[in-house]
């Protein structure tokens, strides 16, 4: 009897959390135009099995809670499901993936299209020790198929001895294949999802620039073109490891062979100034676990947690904005702000041929510098699009400053030779305008959405950032140091919000989850 008693009591404590919870008055740290979780804590919110059908986006993030199982509290993860015409204005949807149902936790995973045309999701089941497909029944995705496990034999007909983790499915051709993240990476191949076959290795071998020790987790493998849509490319692996967040890898498929072999390592995700050296896979997450979708107009578009920009920002849930990602004429990543982002655009303000003059030296060293007044942000949703002619940039420490006045510097935006960064806070990403393509300007985009910020420099490095102060001044200023800086243009365009679904959830809460 006692034993019923406190099960009882632990569900009505659950209960009375999810009241207290909805009960949330207005949150003074809601976006304007980033996805963000509509109420309470929500972490990991890993981006997951993101899928375009019948015109509409839909994207799931993870949600950690408390469920009831055989009696007894346990920890949990489900799939918060939203849905998009753009991938700009969401919609939050029941949630449906979550272990009241599927009988284990939604770990990673991605989404994808059966052959026969059905939407599907691949994921790790936690607890359950192996990968799982889900299907959907209807093209709402609004009522799955019981998941099943993938249970691969070799050519033998015997079972490999496999670490299962964070899953991706491919297809080439009409073959299936997929893949179980972690510092190994086994490949599997089917033809109709339910018997799979062990290949061996996913990837031919490990890049020299890859930190020993590091996993792949989160992963999408995919095709990726040049900008030009001509259908030239490569294969991109898109992933994280746990110690140093996003990162992507550059190659070919060698269909013989039957695995990926990668020329190229990049990284997406930079330490920040102040985090614990020793402590890497805790805080160093400002672009981590990335999710990527194909639009019907062919181009790959990818979201990213963003976790640590500030440590008040970590039960936030944010999502960074959607990244266009193709190839450029030389062969590497491009990232572009997705470009329906410039239909919320009004109210453009420009300014042009800026000038930073510096204060000639009375004798001694030429060490001085100097800011000037660009315009007041008295709003809190901008996007800022920042021109400098090449010539103007070279081997200068020059940039912008958001959320400044007299008495505080704000968020610093520096283009810095001396080591080779685009410094944005308290983050340094490589960035050098000497490598830029002679004649090609420098070019800023700035998103600001209240204190969270998104710089892209032309579309081959982006950092976020938070100021979590930015009410204290409204300035934004050019600065200079050393040398006098002209700043060719700056566009300034107000932002419209599209926060309205995040809005009706936190009131609705169609989201919350089944704990029993």
């Amino acid at each position: 009897m006692k034993n019923h008693l406190r099960t009882a009591a632990l569900i009505l404590s659950i209960l009375a959390s999810s009241v207290i919870a909805s009960a949330d008055g207005p949150d003074p740290l809601a976006l304007n135009f980033h996805l963000m979780h509509p109420g309470g804590e929500s972490r990991p919110a890993d981006p997951n099995g993101a899928i375009y059908l019948d015109g509409t986006y839909h994207l799931h993030y993870i949600i950690a809670h408390e469920w009831m199982n055989q009696g007894k509290i346990r920890k949990g993860l489900s799939w918060i499901h939203v849905t998009s015409p753009d991938m700009l204005h969401w919609t939050w949807q029941k949630t449906k993936l979550q272990p009241t149902f599927t009988g284990h936790t939604m770990c990673s995973g991605t989404g994808f299209i059966t052959k026969d045309g059905r939407p599907a999701v691949i994921y790790h089941g936690g607890g359950s020790k192996r990968n799982q497909i889900a299907i959907a029944k209807d093209h709402r995705i609004s009522v799955w198929e019981k998941p099943f496990p993938i249970e691969p034999k070799t050519a033998d007909g015997e079972e490999p001895d496999l670490r299962y983790w964070d899953p991706d499915l491919f297809q080439i051709g009409d073959t299936y294949y997929a893949y179980s993240g972690g510092k190994e990476q086994p490949l599997m191949k089917s033809d109709d999802l339910k018997s799979w076959t062990y290949v061996g290795d996913f990837m031919k071998h490990e890049l020299d620039d890859v930190v020993l020790g590091e996993d792949i987790s989160c992963g999408n493998f995919f095709p990726i073109s040049d900008s030009a849509g001509d259908g030239t490319g490569k294969w991109m692996l898109l992933c994280i490891s746990h110690q140093f967040g996003c990162r992507y890898y550059l190659g070919d498929w060698d269909a013989e062979a039957e695995h990926f072999v990668p020329e190229y390592h990049g990284r997406m995700n930079w330490r920040q100034e102040g985090q614990d050296l020793n402590n890497l896979g805790l805080q160093s997450r400002d672009i981590f676990a990335p999710e990527s979708v194909l639009t019907p107009d062919g181009r790959r578009v990818m979201w990213a947690w963003s976790a640590t920009a500030d440590e008040a920002l970590l039960p936030k849930s944010i999502q960074t904005l959607p990244r266009e990602l193709t190839l450029g004429e030389d062969g590497s990543l491009r990232m572009a702000p997705l470009r329906e982002l410039e239909l919320q655009r009004f109210d453009l303000a420009t300014h042009e041929n800026i000038e930073v003059v510096i204060p000639e030296p009375k004798g001694g060293i030429d060490w001085k510098n100097r800011t000037t007044r660009i315009a007041e942000l008295n709003g809190d949703a901008y996007e800022i699009r920042i021109t400098v002619d090449r010539k103007e940039a070279e081997r200068k420490r020059f940039g912008f400053r958001l959320f400044s006045d007299q008495n505080r510097v704000g968020l610093p935006i520096y283009f810095q030779p001396n080591n080779g960064t685009l410094r944005v806070g308290g983050v340094e990403a490589p960035f050098v305008v000497s490598d830029l393509p002679e004649g090609e300007d420098v070019e800023l985009r700035i998103f600001v959405d209240k204190y969270f910020v998104e710089v892209f420099a032309n579309n081959r490095q982006a950092i976020v950032a938070a100021d979590m102060n930015w009410q204290d001044a409204s300035g934004f200023d050019a600065y200079s140091f050393s040398k006098p800086t002209t700043i060719k243009k700056v566009e300034i365009w107000k932002m419209k919000p599209t926060n309205q679904g995040y809005l009706e959830a936190r009131e609705n809460r169609i989201w919350e989850i089944d704990t029993k």
